[in-house]
């Protein structure tokens, strides 16, 4: 296969249009970060290649560290790499590139940006191992996602921090509750290969429902987080609708899954998250263009 098809077939394998569910609040935390004014073009360019760039080589990581578990797994034995498709090197070279990349684009950012950047790919690539040695591992995939918005926002700053990022830290809370939650829920449709393979998610250790009563406490966190976050950053009514809308999709997202039906979990994981980010995200950032 030519260099430009094994190219499109890895974008395909780490969902490229995933960037979806950081991608607002990466835009919420650039829009704190320039006190509500619209960001210069190139800087919006430079934050969305870096956004991407970080994603995706943290989900080549993924892809070449979690290969075999994939190739065991039906759900996952169609990717990219089990089936054969793509190779390790291959995928290896992508991820790198990324991550070359995404250092490449933060030192255009300022030197805090730049010193941040390794650290930042540490802690998205550590997320692909952590379900091998804690229950946990969810935290830490909320983590790597919450980190877009005070990203966003130092890229804005230059590195200059000023007391509106408390507002930022409680929207990555806010993010890193939220991903937790419906990873959580995703993965209760692994439990029985986890426990086989000695992998130690939440639902494989604890059991679908006390895992879904876990994931909708985190998801109750993401809440009062965001209360938090338009609280303190002095907002008005369309981002309290914001929050009102987030609560009410979070209903339907876990009325999905009730009772341990897993049946619809892909669409309480794509399409709840996908319109939980963007709807919050339009309705928060007008707040911020337009108070």
């Amino acid at each position: 296969m030519s260099a430009a098809g094994s190219f499109t077939l890895i974008l395909r394998d780490i969902k490229l249009s995933h960037s979806v569910f950081a991608l607002p609040f990466a835009g919420l935390g650039l829009l704190i970060g320039t006190r509500g004014e619209v960001p210069p073009t190139l800087l919006l360019i430079k934050v969305l290649a870096a956004l991407v760039l970080a994603r995706s080589a943290a989900m080549g990581f993924n892809r070449l560290v979690d290969r075999h578990f994939d190739a065991t797994n039906p759900r996952t034995q169609q990717r990219a790499l089990p089936a054969g498709a793509v190779s390790a090197s291959q995928m290896a070279v992508f991820t790198a590139a990324c991550a070359l990349g995404f250092i490449a684009v933060a030192g255009t950012l300022g030197q805090l940006c730049l010193l941040l950047a390794v650290p930042v790919l540490l802690v998205l690539f550590g997320y692909s191992l952590t379900k091998r040695f804690t229950m946990w591992a969810h935290l830490f995939v909320g983590l790597a996602l919450a980190l877009a918005p005070p990203a966003a926002y130092l890229a804005a700053r230059g590195g200059h921090v000023a007391g509106d990022v408390v507002a930022v830290l409680w929207l990555a809370f806010a993010v890193l509750c939220w991903v937790a939650g419906f990873d959580v829920i995703y993965a209760c449709q692994d439990i029985e290969h986890d426990r086989r393979e000695g992998l130690r998610s939440l639902p494989a250790r604890l059991g679908v429902g006390p895992a879904l009563l876990l994931a909708r406490l985190l998801h109750g966190g993401m809440l009062l987080a965001l209360v938090q976050t338009v609280r303190t950053a002095g907002l008005g009514t369309p981002s309290w609708i914001g929050v009102g809308l987030v609560a009410a999709l979070l209903v339907v997202e876990h009325g999905l899954v009730a009772g341990g039906n897993l049946r619809r979990a892909n669409a309480a994981f794509f399409t709840v998250n996908g319109v939980v980010g963007v709807l919050f995200g339009l309705l928060m950032g007008a707040d911020l263009l337009w108070p």
